[in-house]
């Protein structure tokens, strides 16, 4: 049986150099109301560039042909690329939140004017993209079957939408 590490040398050998991996999401439409909507809501966010269509691509004129914009420093990239594109669960934005006071505040924004609570911590904001909205907790006690019990804590989530830290504390350590 092979084990983690083995062949790392040889895996390294066949990496490829590229100037950089980012996210890009597609919307249908609304691509630039999307992005300043998410960089208005977390610091260290700013769109850095938005290239619109002259209507000589099959982008309609004035829709975003590419936004780079940073979340959180990270960067994505998004456009517009009309009716075939539609969203998944597959893919989600994902946020820590080290206090319950961050995760209301930032599921209340995600779930403002046409968002839709889900299951577990995930939501869909108004433009149909997936987010899950978590706790710093959540990854610590699930990692931590010494000092409680991580079971008891997914049982709890199951039956949440969005996620309260003292009720999976709770959990936590009652299965302990």
């Amino acid at each position: 049986m092979k084990q983690v590490g083995e062949g790392k040398a040889a895996a390294v050998e066949e990496q490829i150099h590229v100037r950089g991996v980012r996210p890009c999401i597609v919307f249908n439409d609304r691509a630039e109301e999307a992005v300043n909507f998410y960089v208005s809501l977390f610091k260290n966010s700013r769109v850095l560039s938005m290239q619109r269509s002259g209507g000589e691509s099959p982008i309609p004129n004035g829709k975003v042909l590419s936004a780079i914009f940073e979340l959180d420093g990270r960067e994505y990239r998004a456009f517009d690329g009309g009716p075939s594109f539609s969203f998944s669960e597959g893919f989600s934005l994902d946020v820590t939140c080290d206090t319950q006071e961050e995760l209301d505040r930032v599921w209340a924004r995600l779930t403002s004017d046409g968002g839709e609570e889900g299951p577990c911590g995930w939501l869909k904001d108004r433009f149909g993209v997936s987010w899950q909205v978590v706790p710093t907790a959540l990854g610590e006690m699930m990692s931590d079957d010494k000092h409680g019990n991580p079971t008891k804590v997914m049982e709890a989530v199951l039956k949440m939408r969005k996620l309260d830290i003292a009720t999976l504390k709770q959990a936590y350590l009652s299965g302990s």
